[in-house]
């Protein structure tokens, strides 16, 4: 199943060949894991061209993973961060910042000049639980989305220096999700996705989630102790082609008027596009308040 939210947060399933829409019954996607999907039909049938997606889940928690794909980390030694990046580490997104398919990037220019993406599969969270071991976690993934991690490099780097990260990835609109939740059901091997993201065109990472460094499983049982809810969303890490490591990184990094677009094969593909502050909000941004 392909479960999306749509137009003012009606929730459905979507037939994806037949462009069709078919509302259910039930205030949120997250309340429809809550109900371990026992969800009725509305009866109601739209043309996915006549409603507006919107994100697809908004989560009581969201776990950020870094650094779980070879090449990625292999490729972050060249960025001399202040702190190693360890396997499988995980923080807390900011669930504010999310934002849907279509939905706009807005740059905010005067906190940053290094915008980055990050392209990852989300693993949607499927029911509450917590303590539990990696033969049990298939149990509790009930689903997928994609996820592009967008970041301020300069910030970040400046985070490092205590070594975690958060606000580099947690302002306004740096999280968007979708287009749908593909249900675990539809997935034949997660860790066998192709993965890639592109720039206006042009393929900037090109990847498989089999090249992860922890398998999800594991990744989702050592979490565990944080105490999952239904609905949460637990992040798997980014594929090589960062803008950060490139050999002239501003030619690179996001500026307004990219569409970037993340895809994975069988889960979808998400599309944004970079905005100026002042295209977002009809005003110049505003001073950038240090401390």
């Amino acid at each position: 199943m392909k479960l999306i939210t749509f137009d003012d947060g009606r929730v459905g399933r979507l037939e994806l060949e037949e462009e069709l829409v078919i509302e259910l019954d039930v205030p949120s996607t997250r309340e429809y894991f809550e109900r371990g999907g026992d969800v009725q039909e509305t009866g109601e049938r739209l043309a996915l061209g006549d409603v507006r997606l919107r994100a697809p889940i908004q989560p009581k928690k969201f776990f950020h993973t870094a650094g779980n794909f070879a090449d990625h980390h292999n490729e972050l030694q060249a960025v001399d961060w202040s702190h190693p990046v360890h396997k499988g580490i995980v923080f807390f997104q900011n669930l504010d910042a999310i934002i849907g398919p279509d939905d706009n990037i807005v740059y905010p220019e005067h906190l940053t000049k290094e915008l980055d993406y990050e392209l990852e599969l989300g693993i949607i969270i499927g029911k509450s639980g917590k303590f539990f071991g990696p033969d049990e976690a298939n149990d509790y993934i009930a689903g997928f989305t994609v996820f592009n991690d967008i970041t301020a490099r300069d910030i970040q780097r400046k985070e490092m220096e205590s070594g975690v990260f958060s606000f580099s990835k947690g302002i306004d609109t740096f999280c968007p999700i979708g287009p749908y939740i593909v249900t675990a059901d539809e997935v034949p091997d997660m860790h066998n996705l192709a993965m890639e993201l592109r720039v206006n065109g042009e393929v900037r990472q090109k990847g498989n989630t089999n090249q992860t460094r922890v398998h999800f499983n594991h990744l989702v049982a050592y979490h565990s102790p944080q105490v999952y809810s239904a609905g949460d969303i637990i992040t798997t890490g980014t594929i090589s082609g960062v803008a950060a490591i490139q050999k002239n990184p501003f030619d690179f990094y996001l500026k307004p008027g990219d569409v970037v677009e993340a895809e994975i094969a069988g889960i979808g593909t998400l599309r944004n596009k970079v905005v100026s502050w002042e295209e977002a909000w009809g005003q110049p941004a505003p001073e950038r308040v240090d401390w």
